[in-house]
C-alpha cells in the first residue's frame, strides 16, 4: 500500500462521512475504526485529527468580512511550500471575496500543518474547501469552490 498523508485521510474523511452527511453524529472512535478498516494508519490518523481539531479551532469570524486589506507577504516556508500558482490562487480568491483575510490565514495554517513538503493548487483547493465547510456565512464560497474541484466549467466570481 502507498504510503498515505495527512491529506489522504482529510479528503477519505470529507468524501465519505462530512460532505454526504454533515448532520450525523459520529463520535471520533467509530470514524477512527473506520478509517482502519479503509487502510489508514493510526499514526497519520491521528494526525487528520489534530489538524481537524486545529481547523475547529481557529474558526474566523466572518460577521465582519475585510476584502481589499493589505497584500499577504509570504515567509520563506511558505513560499517553499505554495508555489506562485497557489498563492496566486490565495490571491484570486481573496480578490473576488472568496475568502477574507482572516479566512486565507486559516487556510495557509492548515495547508502548512498538511505535513508535506510541497502543497499543489489541487490540494490547496481541498484544504479551501474543507477550512469553508461548517463556517457560518461562507455557504456561497463553499460552493463556488466546490465548483471549482467538482465542477467541469466553473462560473465566474461576482
Amino acid at each position: 500500500m502507498k504510503e498515505e498523508s495527512i491529506l489522504d485521510v482529510l479528503l477519505y474523511l470529507f468524501e465519505h462521512y462530512f460532505y454526504d452527511d454533515p448532520d450525523a453524529v459520529r463520535d471520533r472512535d467509530s470514524l477512527q475504526n473506520g478509517l482502519i478498516q479503509a487502510g489508514f494508519s493510526p499514526t497519520e490518523i491521528n494526525k487528520a485529527f489534530d489538524w481537524l481539531d486545529e481547523l475547529a479551532q481557529q474558526r474566523p469570524n466572518v460577521a465582519e468580512p475585510r476584502v481589499g486589506g493589505p497584500v499577504r507577504v509570504y515567509v520563506e516556508a511558505e513560499s517553499d511550500r505554495l508555489d506562485t500558482e497557489c498563492r496566486g490562487f490565495l490571491l484570486l480568491l481573496e480578490q473576488h471575496g472568496v475568502l477574507d483575510a482572516d479566512q486565507r490565514e486559516l487556510v495557509l495554517d492548515r495547508a502548512m500543518a498538511l505535513d508535506q513538503d510541497e502543497v499543489d493548487l489541487d490540494d490547496l483547493k481541498w484544504v479551501v474547501l474543507m477550512s469553508l465547510f461548517n463556517q457560518p456565512g461562507a455557504e456561497a464560497a463553499f460552493a463556488w469552490m466546490e465548483t471549482q474541484i467538482f465542477g467541469d466549467e466553473p462560473e465566474p466570481v461576482h
